[in-house]
């Protein structure tokens, strides 16, 4: 029997590094003369997968998400996998924003992904959608090295990441 190579893509982010970007951050902004006394809060919430701002204005609240998002890079978080939402008035002449997190491919980026190979016409190269990542194999590891550099020329508009690597 052949052997199959097979590997995972899927996208998201590393949640300990996003609060280590959330502390750096923190720390920069109270250090920082335009944000002396002013009360400013980036609380994570994993569950839902997202980050709350909160600032006095929307003006703060832009460098916040700028100082933020610095950090986020340098600690190897791909900025496509962050989306702000609108920034909306809060109460006590505050405003907040909500950073959505990107963890999983999503139904209909899964199919993005798989439609990409099938329109490539890879014959021997088959993907299957597995829940939140796309599970792709082949006869060897050539094929599927063709494919992550196909996958890895489309902007799929999230950073995809090639794990679990298998022989079977």
């Amino acid at each position: 029997m052949a052997k199959s190579q097979s590997f995972d893509v899927t996208t998201g982010v590393d949640f300990a590094e996003v609060q280590n970007a959330v502390n750096q951050a923190l720390k920069e902004i109270t250090q920082r003369y335009d944000f002396k006394g002013l009360k400013v809060s980036i609380d994570i919430d994993e569950d839902e997968k997202k980050l709350v701002l909160a600032a006095p204005d929307e003006f703060k609240l832009t460098a916040v998400w700028d100082v933020l998002q610095s950090k986020l890079i340098r600690r190897g978080q791909a900025a496509k996998n962050f989306t702000a939402e609108e920034a909306k008035p809060a109460g006590g002449n505050t405003a907040r924003q909500e950073i959505l997190i990107q963890q999983g491919l999503s139904s209909e980026l899964a199919r993005e992904v798989v439609k990409h190979l099938k329109d490539a016409k890879m014959k021997k190269v088959q993907s299957a959608i597995q829940g939140d990542t796309v599970r792709i194999s082949g006869p060897s590891r050539d094929d599927l090295q063709e494919a992550i550099a196909l996958l890895k020329q489309h902007d799929f508009g999230v950073e995809l990441k090639f794990e679990n690597f298998r022989s079977q």
